[in-house]
Parts: C-alpha cells; structure tokens; sequence
C-alpha cells in the first residue's frame, strides 16, 4: 500500500514530463516564435556557440548556389522586421536524437507580411549544451514552387 501511495504522488510528475522530442520540438518552435516577434536577442539564443545557417538557392541564372550566414546576421535581419511580418510555418517531418544530438526535419512555407514568399525544407542539427537544446546548424532549400503542404 505504501508503494501504491508513492505512485499516486509522483503519477502528476510523471504526467507532466516532456518527452526528448517535445524537447527538441520546443527548441527548434521557440527560433520560429522569436522570428514572428522579430526579437534578435531570443534568436541569438537559439544558437550554441560557433552555429551555421546555410541556404540552397538557385541564382537568377538558375544555377544552384550554397548561402552562408551566422545566427548575428539573421538576428540583426529578423530584428529590423516589424513583428508578425515574418510567419514560417513548419511541419516537423522526422526527429532522430542520441543523449546530445539531434536531427530535425521539417518541410515549410514562408509568409511574408500574410503574403506567399516561397516554401523549402529545413535540415537542424542540434546539440544539448548544459541540459539545454541548441541549433548548432542549419541546412535549407528555397523555392517557390513545388512546395510541401505544412500547417495552414
């Protein structure tokens, strides 16, 4: 009986406890909320030390070109924007994680001030630095045609 009344004081506990890919899911959500609040600092955040943002693109003479940035860059573009101008929406596709690594891939479509601007996937790389998940790198593509459906 004893056991059974342990139980029934840790099930609340238990109940409540995010499971590692709500965790790296909240990690990745919380880069996408600092977007829409075209907060720089909460973007800077996001990142562990030595991050790298790269995009696929295809130039105006449709060659397919590499795209390098840093987390500072895209924060001090994101913080110029007037909030809720920027809206990526994401579905998350597959999540693979190790103690303190994970993948994550997630099929988009941006929307600039409530307008279609184009669509991709996003390739992460996170790392969990001090029991905190971080994005260490991302690898994305955009077009604006043959565009996976994600959250209206």
């Amino acid at each position: 009986m004893k056991h059974l009344y342990i139980l029934l004081l840790l099930l609340p506990a238990i109940a409540n406890a995010q499971s590692p890919t709500d965790t790296i899911k909240a990690a990745v959500n919380k880069l996408f909320t600092a977007m829409q609040q075209a907060d720089s600092n909460a973007i800077k955040d996001c990142f562990a030390p030595g991050a790298m943002l790269q995009s696929i693109v295809t130039d105006k003479t449709g060659n397919t070109v590499l795209r390098n940035s840093t987390p500072a860059d895209f924060a001090t573009i994101v913080g110029k924007l007037t909030p809720h101008s920027a809206d990526e929406r994401i579905v998350f596709g597959s999540i693979q994680s190790d103690v303190t690594m994970a993948t994550v891939w997630t099929p988009y479509r941006f929307y600039f001030n409530g307008q279609f601007s184009h669509c991709g996937v996003n390739s992460f790389q996170l790392v969990k630095l001090d029991g905190t998940w971080k994005i260490q790198y991302i690898l994305d593509t955009r077009r604006k045609d043959q565009c996976v459906e994600t959250a209206p």
